[in-house]
C-alpha cells in the first residue's frame, strides 16, 4: 500500500535556520548519498506501509584512535550475536574516516602522532575539555560535514546507534535531530575510559550512557546527565575472553611454558610502546637467582606490532625461560597462564587482567584519559605503579619469592574489581530499550527528509 503525505521539508528548513546551520555546509564529499526518496511535483512523497517485525540495524561508531574503541565495538557486536542471533544486524564503522574529510578522516594518524609527543596530547586533551570550546569546534565541523555524516549514518538505516568514541556523540545526534529521527533511533554511548574521561563523552541527548565505573558515573551526573540515563556495568570485553573456562596447567602445556615456575606477562600494548626492552632485561636479571643458580620465574613478552622490538629481544641471551611474541589475538590464554602482568594503563588490558585475577604493575600512562586508571588500580589494591624498570623487576622477584602473600592478596582484589558480564549487561539493556519503543520506531526511513537535500 502506498499513500501520500505532505513533505516535512519546509518544517525541517525552519528548524535548521533556527539552529543556525542551514546554508553553511561545504567541503568535498568522498562518498555521496546511496539512498533517496522521490518528491512529487505537488511536494508530496511516497509512504511505504509499515510491515511486521524485522531485523533491526545496529550501527556502532568507532575510530582506531587507540585499540580500545575497536575492541569494545567488536565485543558489543559479538555479544549481540550470542544473545540475540539474527534479531539484530550489526555494523561496526568508522564513519568519519569513510565519509568525511580533514580533520575527521585523519584522526587515527593525528592521535598516534600526539601520543608520541605526550605534552602535545595533554594540551589537546585538557584544552578542549571545557564544554564551550568543544561545542564550538564540533559545531564548526558539523557545518562543513553534515551531509557527509548523514550519508554515513543513513546508509545503514540504523534503528540503534552505539557510540564507543568521545567524538561521535554530538554530530550524529545533531543529524538525528535535523531529520526528526530522535524518537525512531535509539542512541547510546558506551564509555571506554575507566576514570578520567574527556567531557565530549557526555551528551544529555543520549538515551543511555554506559559507564565503566562509579567514578565516571559521577562525572556524567555533574555534566547534566540524569540518573535515569546512566548505567554502571563495566567495560565491555569480548565474550570469548569473558566466558573462557581455562586451566592454568593445561594452558602452560599448550603454550609451551614451564609448568612450575611463576610467570610474568610483559606487555606494551598493540604497538609495543613503553619501556618494554629495559623492563625485560631487568626482569631477566632479577628472576635468575645467583644463590640457587637457577631461574625463580619465567617471562612472556608481547611486543604487539612492534617487529623491531621483538627482533631485538629475540637476539638477546636469557638466563630464564622467555617467550617473545608479536601481536596476539588470544590474550585470554596468555593471561590465564601467567601470575601477574606489567602494562601501561590502557583500560582494556586492565579490565582483562582484572577478569583473570592478575595483579597489575602499571609502568606508564597516556596523559588525560589513562591517568585516572592508575589510582583505579592502586587504590583498590589490585596493583602498583612505577616507571622504573629495575623497581618493577624487584617487585616481581619479591612476589615470586618472599612476598607471595601480597601477590595473592592483590589477585583477590583484582577479581573483586572485575566485571566480566559487562558487555552482556550492556546489550541486554539496549535490547530492552528497543522493546520499549513505540510505533514510531517502525516508520520507514523513506518518510524522513534528507538534510543533504535541503542544502
Amino acid at each position: 500500500m502506498v499513500s501520500k503525505v505532505t513533505s516535512p521539508r519546509k518544517s525541517i528548513h525552519t528548524v535548521l535556520e533556527r539552529v543556525g546551520v542551514y546554508g553553511f555546509v561545504g567541503g568535498s564529499s568522498q562518498k555521496r548519498l546511496k539512498y533517496d526518496f522521490q518528491d512529487e511535483e505537488d511536494d508530496t512523497m511516497e509512504m511505504v506501509q509499515i510491515g511486521a517485525e524485522r531485523t533491526k540495524n545496529v550501527l556502532i561508531l568507532m575510530s582506531d584512535t587507540g585499540g580500545g574503541h575497536r575492541a569494545s565495538a567488536e565485543a558489543i557486536r559479538d555479544a549481540f550475536k550470542l544473545e540475540f542471533g539474527d534479531e539484530y544486524r550489526i555494523f561496526v564503522k568508522d564513519v568519519w574516516k569513510e565519509y568525511t574529510g580533514w580533520p575527521l578522516n585523519n584522526m587515527e594518524q593525528q592521535y598516534k602522532f600526539m601520543v608520541k609527543h605526550v605534552g602535545l596530547w595533554s594540551v589537546a586533551f585538557h584544552g578542549t575539555s571545557p564544554r564551550w570550546i568543544h561545542s564550538v569546534y564540533l559545531a564548526a565541523i558539523a557545518a562543513f560535514y553534515a551531509k557527509e555524516v548523514e550519508a554515513g549514518l543513513m546508509e545503514y538505516k540504523p534503528d540503534i546507534i552505539i557510540s564507543v568514541h568521545p567524538l561521535m556523540q554530538h554530530i550524529p545526534l545533531w543529524v538525528l535531530k535535523w531529520q526528526g529521527l530522535q524518537k525512531k533511533v535509539i542512541f547510546v554511548t558506551v564509555i571506554t575510559d575507566l576514570n578520567t574521561c574527556h567531557r565530549t563523552w557526555f551528551h544529555p541527548g543520549v538515551n543511555r550512557l554506559y559507564c565503566p565505573s562509579e567514578e565516571v558515573a559521577k562525572r556524567a551526573s555533574l555534566d547534566r546527565l540524569a540518573e535515569s540515563q546512566i548505567r554502571v556495568f563495566g567495560l565491555p570485553i569480548r565474550p570469548s575472553f569473558c566466558r573462557a573456562v581455562l586451566s592454568k596447567d593445561d594452558l602452560r602445556v599448550e603454550l609451551e611454558m614451564d609448568p612450575t615456575l611463576p610467570a610474568i606477562l610483559l606487555m606494551g600494548g598493540g604497538e609495543g610502546m613503553g619501556p618494554v626492552k629495559k623492563t625485560a632485561k631487568a626482569l631477566g636479571e632479577a628472576l635468575f637467582s645467583k644463590e640457587l643458580g637457577k631461574p625463580i620465574g619465567q617471562m612472556i613478552v608481547i611486543c604487539g606490532r612492534n617487529e623491531a622490538l621483538a627482533s631485538t629481544l629475540r637476539s638477546l641471551e636469557w638466563n630464564i625461560p622467555v617467550q617473545i611474541k608479536g601481536f596476539q589475538k588470544q590474550m585470554e590464554k596468555w593471561m590465564g597462564a601467567c601470575d601477574c602482568i606489567i602494562t601501561k594503563a590502557g583500560p582494556g588490558t586492565i579490565a582483562e587482567a582484572l577478569i583473570r585475577g592478575l595483579p597489575i604493575i602499571l609502568n606508564d600512562y597516556i596523559p588525560g584519559q589513562e591517568k585516572g586508571n592508575v589510582p583505579f588500580v592502586v587504590d583498590n589494591g589490585a596493583g602498583v605503579f612505577t616507571r622504573r624498570p629495575k623497581e618493577t623487576a624487584r617487585i616481581v622477584s619479591e612476589w615470586f619469592t618472599t612476598k607471595s602473600d601480597d601477590l595473592k592478596r592483590k589477585s583477590e582484589n583484582a577479581l573483586k574489581l572485575a566485571q566480566p558480564n559487562a558487555v552482556f549487561d550492556i546489550v541486554k539493556d539496549i535490547h530492552e530499550l528497543a522493546c520499549q519503543r513505540g510505533p514510531l520506531a517502525n516508520i520507514p526511513y523513506v518518510l524522513t527528509s534528507s538534510f543533504s537535500s535541503l542544502i
